[in-house]
């Protein structure tokens, strides 16, 4: 009864998490369609409001669940406070050439690059870390990199959109996995680190006249709410991956760049020429490549663990 009962938990909590992954990877799917209703404003004056607004939930949510001692623990490390400095410039830069993007109407190069993030991070693995890339994922990275070299030579005009994407959030992965803080606490000391130069910003053009909030009060609660869509999807998918194996709650990430590439596609009418079919098709098939691996790898791992368990108890 007592198995039954663990079980019936276990099968609930997985479900939950289901749930919260699919929840947070559908608020960055629709992100392009948010940001487009902050046409009116100009990138750099949302990018600062989406720091400062970020800053104060973030500082509230730590607040309530008392967190405030692992950030402390963060920021008395000089190793750390140096690392989280690098992701702030990294994350700082992804968050403006995505708003930028958005706006200037590259939303497929926007889905493209965080289609690449994943096989980004496993080359910086192999690259940085000298971890060792089974043939799938090998053939997964390969058919990527025909599929970018291919855009690059036949267009290559707005393929930096997708790599600098790519290129920063995968980066600043790989440090935040060399240097590990609690998510949340992470996010708040880097978006702190940005907010002076936000601050500095919106003072300036506020100065010059030409300050958006205030002009129009639907783009003034968009504006506030940027701090919610950022903080709220980190949120989610951390509850989800306490819930669920972590490899298969990463695979809920297509999920945002998806819908992006159909938003891009089917509802702003970006150009997609036979050019950016091949360079997603090579991407596409690579990625399906590197899932079945991985959760292949996962199963074996998981199965090992049961027998080896079972022969512990034997």
């Amino acid at each position: 009864m007592i198995e039954q009962g663990s079980e019936a938990e276990r099968i609930r909590q997985m479900r939950l998490g289901f749930v919260f992954a699919l929840a947070a990877y559908l608020i960055y799917g629709i992100m392009p369609i948010y940001m487009k209703l902050l046409k009116a404003v100009p990138p750099g004056q949302i990018m600062a409001h989406r720091v400062i607004w970020s800053v104060l939930l973030l500082a509230l949510i730590v607040s309530l669940t008392r967190r405030w001692p692992a950030v402390r623990t963060a920021l008395s490390k000089p190793r750390m406070v140096l690392a989280m400095l690098l992701c702030a410039v990294l994350i700082g830069t992804n968050w403006m050439v995505y708003i930028w993007a958005v706006l200037a109407n590259h939303v497929l190069e926007t889905s493209l690059g965080f289609f690449v993030t994943p096989l980004m991070t496993v080359l910086l693995g192999v690259v940085v870390l000298r971890e060792r890339l089974p043939r799938p994922q090998a053939i997964a990275v390969g058919l990527a990199t025909i599929g970018v070299a291919a855009l690059a030579i036949g267009q290559g005009g707005t393929l930096w959109i997708a790599l600098v994407l790519a290129i920063t959030f995968s980066t600043a992965g790989l440090i935040r996995k060399l240097a590990p803080v609690d998510p949340l606490c992470e996010l708040l000391i880097e978006t702190s680190l940005m907010a002076p130069i936000a601050l500095a910003w919106l003072w300036w053009v506020t100065a010059q006249g030409q300050g958006a909030f205030g002009a129009d009060p639907i783009d003034d609660s968009l504006l506030v709410l940027t701090g919610v869509v950022t903080a709220v999807p980190l949120l989610l998918f951390s509850a989800a991956a306490k819930r669920m194996p972590y490899s298969l709650a990463g695979q809920f990430q297509y999920i945002g760049p998806t819908l992006q590439f159909l938003q891009a596609v089917l509802l702003f009418h970006e150009p997609f020429t036979p050019l950016h079919m091949f360079t997603f098709a090579c991407i596409w098939t690579g990625l399906g490549i590197f899932t079945y691996d991985v959760l292949r790898t996962a199963r074996r791992n998981s199965a090992a663990t049961a027998a080896a368990a079972v022969a512990t108890a034997d």
